[in-house]
């Protein structure tokens, strides 16, 4: 049996004094010769040209059905104020533990807002998770009363603006070209993740502190931690230490190469779910860095985009899915009780992150309301 994963809080008392917030500059690629998987960049640029939607739409059209990975540049988010995002995250991770433990995620509850730190035991190998991450909910007024470490709440402003930019200027464009692949109204997906409205949608700051060689060699042995995201969209900002892979259609495992000035993009299992498998929410991973980066820790600034309490998790009306015979007959009837896309992110949250250790899953799957998707831990 693995020992208690939650190590007794120091009691000091916390103030409020201005944390400072140094540069954080990104750490040198790595010279090994990796195998990377060749993703589509979708340049947003192209958006608001005339016919660019449609383009870029017939551009996304094979990441999102086969792929589940791609790649966004000319966003319009200055890599600026990505820097300066990198910056709070990585002073964040800094602060004491007692200050970062003040406002926990309430996985009970299948609440992902708060810290998590790296308490959870791999199996039985005697290794803790070396992750830790804070998770930031929208700035609106349904999450007025979510917690803010000091650090959050003395640059809030500034990390509000960022976080709505987010949505505005990338993921809510990346709906509109979805709507447009499925025939489905522009506005059909963004309206169904309305920012303004409650979803469990977060910007996220994460950090994958350092190992030996010999712990993470025990940790991958018991499991590489495959998996899919539970939500629609995730966009991961390029921070230059490899590890994340994906499994490619192939069956491949390969690595993901970081953009420079852009977002990595994949879809979510919710977006599988609201076109029947249409939408390809692609397995990935993280594994041990190359050994000219294993002593630098992995810093991680990620937003994921989640459909909220008024989605409900069934078929799209698309007449693009109607055409392939994806849209079953019960998803037809619009008064079928049906989990809403809040409901069901909360239900896998609690059913992955509420437990003291990782346990290979590999086999099982996850069932709620008539939604099911597999546990990938390979």
């Amino acid at each position: 049996m693995a020992p208690s994963a939650v190590e007794p809080a120091v009691s000091r008392e916390i103030n409020n004094a201005t944390v400072p917030v140094k540069p954080w500059v990104r750490p040198q690629k790595t010279s090994e010769p990796l195998e990377y998987v060749e993703l589509p960049k979708i340049d947003l640029s192209r958006f608001d040209e005339p016919g660019g939607k449609q383009e870029l739409a017939a551009q996304l059209y094979d990441a999102v059905t086969r792929v589940g990975f791609w790649s966004v540049v000319y966003t319009g988010i200055d890599d600026e104020r990505v820097l300066r995002q990198f910056s709070i995250g990585n002073a964040f991770f800094k602060e004491p533990l007692e200050e970062k433990r003040r406002f926990p995620c309430n996985f009970a509850d299948g609440k992902f807002f708060g810290y998590r730190e790296n308490s959870r035991w791999v199996g039985d190998t005697g290794i803790k998770d070396n992750m830790e991450m804070l998770n930031m909910a929208k700035p609106i007024p349904a999450y007025a009363d979510v917690g803010k470490h000091r650090l959050v709440e003395q640059n809030w402003d500034e990390i509000a603006s960022f976080h709505r930019d987010l949505f505005q200027k990338v993921v809510r464009k990346l709906f509109v070209l979805i709507s447009i692949i499925l025939e489905l109204p522009e506005s059909y997906l963004a309206d169904a993740h309305e920012y303004d409205e409650e979803s469990d949608d977060f910007l996220r700051y994460m950090i994958y502190n350092t190992r030996t060689q010999q712990d993470w060699d025990k940790a991958q042995a018991y499991s590489k931690g495959g998996h899919t995201d539970f939500g629609s969209l995730t966009l991961l900002f390029s921070q230059h230490i490899a590890g994340l892979q994906i499994r490619t259609p192939e069956g491949e495992w390969k690595h993901v190469s970081p953009v420079d000035g852009g977002i990595t993009c994949n879809t979510g299992d919710t977006l599988t779910f609201l076109t029947n498998g249409f939408i390809k929410s692609t397995i990935h991973r993280v594994v041990t860095p190359p050994k000219d980066q294993i002593s630098v820790p992995r810093l991680g600034l990620l937003y994921f985009s989640r459909p909220g309490a008024n989605t409900m998790m069934k078929t799209v009306p698309s007449p693009l899915l109607d055409r392939l015979g994806l849209i079953p007959q019960e998803d037809k009837d619009s008064d079928r009780p049906v989990a809403s896309g809040t409901e069901y992110v909360r239900a896998r949250v609690r059913d992955v992150h509420h437990r003291t250790v990782l346990d290979r899953r590999e086999g099982t799957s996850f069932e709620f309301k008539g939604l099911k998707v597999p546990n990938y831990y390979e």
